[in-house]
């Protein structure tokens, strides 16, 4: 291995609306601890992880009270009004306090169920990788393509398909200068890997396992 360092972004900012509860889905409970927490002990006890920055809104009253508020290997940044602000947000932080080819792992907080072997994997297969890439797994079911009345207008092939997880894991300036590229020119992108794809790059696909689930709803 090189001396690159791994960080961890949690974009965290969102309130959550899909959920339709009263406050912000990462802080819903699962037992003992709320869904952010459980995300963050898949990443602070680690010993090839630096730090982890966690982008949350300016106004947030709930991260005081998280086990992790004054943890000394993470971050508080303020985040934006979407994903990939937040992102840049805290890229903008480890451009202060990190190398430039520094490893930037952004996973999604309301991901508590990443497994430690699919972890291990993406580290793995990409730390001596030119770009970087993306946890993920084949579509196995049918796809349907359904216009507005939502009948079904084509069974599209699923051949190569993937669904897309997190973590997402690149190059710290190269993943900054993707991301400000992208806002700059106002083009949408839904996830890191979107952002580097419009630069040209070409991200590797790490299989991951299909429990790696994003909690959107109640």
């Amino acid at each position: 291995m090189n001396s690159s360092r791994c960080w961890v972004v949690l974009p965290a900012a969102g309130a959550g609306r899909r959920m339709g509860g009263s406050i912000p889905k990462q802080y819903m409970c699962i037992g003992d601890h709320t869904i952010i927490e459980h995300t963050l002990f898949r990443f602070v006890n680690r010993d090839d992880i630096a730090g982890v920055i966690v982008a949350l809104s300016q106004d947030d009253p709930y991260w005081v009270k998280s086990c992790f508020s004054t943890h000394p290997n993470i971050c508080r940044v303020t985040g934006g009004i979407e994903r990939p602000h937040s992102v840049l947000n805290a890229l903008n932080k480890l451009m202060e306090i990190a190398s430039p080819e520094d490893w930037v792992l952004v996973h999604d907080a309301a991901r508590p169920c990443l497994r430690e072997s699919d972890l291990d994997s993406l580290i793995e297969s990409l730390y001596g990788h030119d770009v970087g890439g993306i946890l993920a797994t084949p579509l196995k079911d049918t796809l349907k393509k359904g216009d507005s009345g939502r009948k079904i207008t084509k069974t599209i092939d699923r051949n190569g398909l993937w669904l897309a997880q997190t973590p997402q894991m690149f190059r710290l300036a190269k993943l900054h200068r993707a991301l400000v590229k992208a806002l700059d020119s106002q083009q949408i992108v839904t996830d890191e890997a979107s952002a580097m794809e419009l630069q040209g790059y070409q991200p590797l696909i790490v299989e991951g396992h299909s429990d790696n689930i994003k909690i959107t709803r109640m």
